[in-house]
């Protein structure tokens, strides 16, 4: 029987009694109708996991004892930052959990010439914390224990800027030159910059502008994606070939 997992921010400690947050406190009693001394598994994203049982509820809060650490990890060896060009509604609330299911380390999401979303500086928190509520669920159901740090919109200079390490990096082009199968063959390949245009794609100054910041233009087969497709084939595909998917 799967054990329901919960992201419960903040430090736990074993042998102590914690407050959960209140929507999972709800969900746990009143949508699964688990009694107390139910199993449960706790995580925090500071790493491994945290064996638990459901406690008597206090008032309407909710409450779990934890019993034990168990230092398990299901993180990818590849650590893939993906840089999103900023997709409509839905579709970006997909990449965003997709992406974490496929166990990307970081999400970037970048504001292009051809967004269609316009984000402004209000929208930005907003927007930020609506993704990383989004990446923190997809752990809850994909098992992993570290969440992916879902950035701040950025306008994409901004972005490619920022970006100090020196990771293999990849724009994902229709004509690219290099087959996105060879560039993640490459030896030594430990962590990867992934760039995805948004619906329409790059503007041509934008895509020069990346090749001139160290990405390579990749190809992912003969067909044309969009933009919610694109990232998640190439971030299976890297993960396959050189990650964890096996």
């Amino acid at each position: 029987m799967r054990v329901t997992r919960i992201h419960v921010p903040g430090a736990i400690e074993v042998g102590a009694d914690i407050a959960l947050p209140r929507q999972a406190g709800e969900h746990l009693t009143r949508v699964l109708r688990l009694a107390p001394g139910a199993a449960l598994t706790l995580f925090n994203g500071a790493g491994g996991e945290f064996a638990a049982s459901l406690g008597a509820p206090r008032g309407k809060q909710e409450f779990a004892r934890v019993l034990r650490h168990d230092a398990v990890e299901r993180e990818s060896p590849l650590a893939i930052t993906l840089l999103q060009g900023v997709a409509r509604g839905e579709r970006m609330d997909l990449i965003v959990q997709k992406a974490t299911e496929l166990g990307v380390a970081r999400i970037v999401p970048v504001l292009t010439e051809r967004s269609v979303v316009k984000v402004d500086a209000k929208m930005r928190d907003r927007k930020r914390e609506h993704w990383q509520a989004i990446a923190v669920s997809a752990c809850e159901q994909c098992g992993r224990n570290r969440v992916p740090q879902v950035s701040d919109p950025l306008a994409l200079g901004d972005a490619l800027r920022s970006l100090t390490s020196d990771s293999l990096r990849c724009l994902l082009a229709a004509d690219g030159g290099e087959a996105l199968t060879a560039f993640a063959a490459r030896p030594g390949t430990a962590s990867v910059f992934l760039l995805i245009g948004p619906e329409g794609g790059l503007a041509d100054n934008e895509q020069k502008f990346a090749l001139a910041s160290g990405f390579i233009a990749c190809r992912l087969g003969p067909r044309v994606m969009r933009t919610e497709t694109a990232g998640l084939a190439a971030l299976a595909a890297l993960q396959a070939i050189a990650g964890d998917l096996g």
